[in-house]
């Protein structure tokens, strides 16, 4: 059988132990020297389309402008009625006198609007002139000339598939960024707030999410081919297909809302049937005219309108054409008649009971 040690060759034997256990702990808790950072790469000098797309945004940023629009709300306790923000969007500078352009639902049902500058200046805006059709509308600010930089416009009529553009907006109330993609595809039609067709649309992949509403659509050159209007995205965030009024729609409207305070559109004096009388009738594609206004363009022109008789339906006109282009229907009238001006002559192609015939009719300025 082993002899036990002493007790006092056990407590010994501890105080080793603990002796070498406080070394081993004070030797780990020492501070190791700093690893080396690692050098750092050189560069190079950056990419043609790398100094092209910094180039665009610094040319661009101070054009485009934050847009707060601004409701009423009732105070709970107070009864006070103050002006809360209740949106916000995109737009850019138009002109030096202080013309903004944005998207009508950006501010639609607002009663006041805020436009913050590149600067961060902040202007308090009044509305000029809106056409829900197009979903545009014009703002004007009071700012120093200096401080406005009007975009450069572009043309949209010789945009091509795969062309680069850029997108400048302000997404979820941050500061200015730019979003880079190409033209995905032409001749969209999407529907304005007011279920108008908006024709000629651009699409882009160029991400496009909200606040960046009313924002400009850039070339590569710089200059404006299209304003940010929607997307499509089950999310509510980009998903990779966004749509733009096409610049030269933008230079067609903005100006004579600046000029009038509204758009105006030319008319005849006619009033048109819904599509479902032309498939009761098993009438052409057209539309069907059903009231003329006495005195009006319509009349003096000839234009008869169907009519109830004893015997049934009375024929009147159909409206196929308008200079030559294919009108199908309302939509399609309106859309031509927009690109007119009051007191433009226009020829119309008409359908009356099985034969046709052209017809110059001579618009005029509606009605209030």
């Amino acid at each position: 059988m082993p002899a036990r040690p002493s007790p006092r060759l056990a407590s010994l034997c501890a105080h080793v132990l603990l002796l070498g256990a406080l070394t081993i702990t004070s030797a780990a808790a020492q501070p190791r020297p700093a690893a080396a950072p690692r050098p750092v790469a050189a560069r190079g000098p950056l990419g043609a389309e790398e100094l092209n797309q910094i180039a665009v945004f610094r040319a661009a940023s101070p054009s485009v402008v934050h847009i707060t629009s601004l409701g009423l709300q009732r105070d709970l306790f107070s009864l006070d009625v103050q002006q809360v923000p209740q949106g916000t969007g995109s737009g850019f500078v138009w002109d030096t006198q202080g013309h903004v352009v944005t998207n009508f639902h950006v501010i639609e049902n607002a009663s006041a609007a805020r436009v913050t500058l590149a600067d961060q200046s902040s202007h308090r805006a009044r509305l000029v002139g809106v056409f829900p059709e197009r979903d545009l509308a014009v703002l004007k600010i009071d700012a120093p000339a200096g401080t406005l930089r009007p975009l450069p416009l572009g043309t949209s009529a010789d945009l091509q598939v795969g062309q680069r553009v850029f997108a400048i907006g302000n997404p979820f109330g941050l500061d200015q960024t730019m979003t880079t993609g190409i033209v995905s595809a032409l001749d969209r039609q999407i529907e304005s707030v007011n279920r108008r067709t908006i024709r000629g649309a651009i699409q882009t992949d160029a991400a496009i999410n909200p606040g960046n509403s009313g924002g400009p659509l850039l070339d590569s050159a710089g200059r404006l081919i299209g304003v940010n209007t929607a997307i499509f995205s089950p999310s509510g965030a980009s998903a990779g297909i966004g749509f733009s009024i096409p610049v030269d729609e933008v230079n067609r409207i903005v100006p004579r809302l600046i000029r009038d305070g509204r758009f105006v559109r030319p008319a005849m004096g006619a009033a048109y049937a819904p599509q479902e009388l032309n498939r009761a009738l098993e009438l052409p594609r057209g539309v069907a005219v059903v009231r003329v206004q006495p005195g009006s363009p319509a009349e003096r022109a000839g234009l008869r309108p169907f009519m109830r008789g004893e015997r049934g339906i009375v024929a009147g006109d159909v409206i196929t054409a308008l200079d030559g282009r294919p009108v199908a229907n309302t939509d399609d009238l309106f859309t031509l008649l927009e690109q007119r001006q009051p007191g433009d002559t226009v020829m119309l192609t008409l359908w009356r009971a099985g034969s046709t015939r052209r017809q110059a009719v001579k618009l005029a300025a509606p009605e209030d």
